[in-house]
């Protein structure tokens, strides 16, 4: 048969047509089955689908789509291509001086020396008594609880810019320094303030997940160790303790990207003020709160998110390689 540009058109037999259809039927029936078998697992994991789905899944793809659009919570959403993050990434000075490098010096100190303490505490509590863990493991999870009145009662009076603070008044007592230090409000000492207000109160859910994992790694594995050759604790940690609870540091090195990555109301609650001093303290998050929040242009924010989640997501992979279960393990 010839076509409109005059060549030969090869025609599909109809027989081996109505064979694929055929067979597309089969497998959507046999899926449609298996489902059904399987009808009351589907329905234990429909609450938390629904959730993600209406919380996370759909509000990640709705930034995605907005990231391309100008929209100020006014008007109509309008398309513009990708000129949101070629001004995010060639031309949005505050973001490029400030907010950039401030979330990567932060991240890079409170993400690996959050996640670092966090098995550090988790392991000396193994050691202790066992009557006395949960105690101590409850003392180190409550400050992440907390935070936001730990805040007002504890850390703005000792971090107090006067003489009645409590840090400059027992360093004024200690004569380590002469005149009070405006440890919140000083654009040289605000970022070292958050980044130990966030360590200590770091020790949330990936602590506690860590703390299973030390618990439930096989005593017999220690024996065996010792048998083979290991005579120090470090060793054992090394090459026992640390293989044996991969899903556990996984899981804490997620929270701690996650956490470490969201943390950016922590520099307004400290200094008071919004921007931060000379924007020493300012975070991707601040920008798109400014952004979307004060400014309401809505796009352009939305384009910082996706561009946040980017990073988040190029550290879990970073995770992942790390402690994640290589083929064969």
């Amino acid at each position: 048969m010839l076509n409109k540009a005059g060549s030969v058109a090869v025609k599909a037999p109809s027989g081996q047509v109505g064979l694929k259809k055929q067979a597309r039927r089969v497998r959507a029936r046999g899926l449609l089955a298996r489902i059904w078998e399987y009808r009351l697992s589907y329905l234990f994991i429909a609450p938390f689908m629904l959730c993600f789905i209406a919380f996370i899944l759909i509000p990640v793809i709705a930034a995605i789509g907005l990231s391309f659009t100008y929209f100020n919570a006014i008007e109509a959403p309008r398309f513009i291509g990708w000129q949101n993050f070629q001004y995010l990434l060639s031309q949005d000075l505050l973001f490029l001086k400030y907010a950039l490098p401030n979330t990567f010096v932060f991240a890079l100190i409170v993400g690996p020396g959050g996640y670092a303490a966090a098995f550090l505490l988790a392991w000396l509590i193994t050691q202790l008594p066992e009557k006395s863990r949960r105690w101590y493991a409850l003392a180190m999870y409550t400050p992440s609880l907390t935070a936001g009145i730990a805040m007002s009662i504890v850390w703005l009076p000792m971090l107090s810019g006067d003489r009645i603070g409590y840090l400059n008044s027992l360093l004024l007592q200690l004569g380590l320094i002469d005149v009070p230090r405006l440890w919140v409000t000083d654009k040289d000492y605000l970022m070292n303030s958050m980044i130990v207000v966030t360590l200590w109160s770091s020790m949330g859910v990936g602590f506690l997940a860590m703390l299973a994992g030390l618990l439930g790694v096989n005593k017999e594995l220690y024996e065996a160790g010792k048998l083979d050759g290991i005579r120090s604790r470090l060793q054992e940690i090394w090459h026992i303790t640390i293989p044996s609870m991969k899903p556990q540091m996984l899981f804490g090195a997620v929270m701690a990207i996650v956490a470490t990555f969201k943390s950016g109301a922590i520099g307004v609650e400290l200094s008071g003020v919004n921007p931060t001093p000379e924007y020493a303290g300012h975070l991707i998050i601040n920008h798109i709160d400014d952004y979307g929040f004060i400014r309401f242009e809505m796009g352009y924010a939305a384009a910082i998110s996706v561009f946040l989640l980017i990073l988040m997501y190029a550290s879990n992979k970073l995770s992942w390689s790390l402690f994640g279960s290589k083929e064969g393990e």
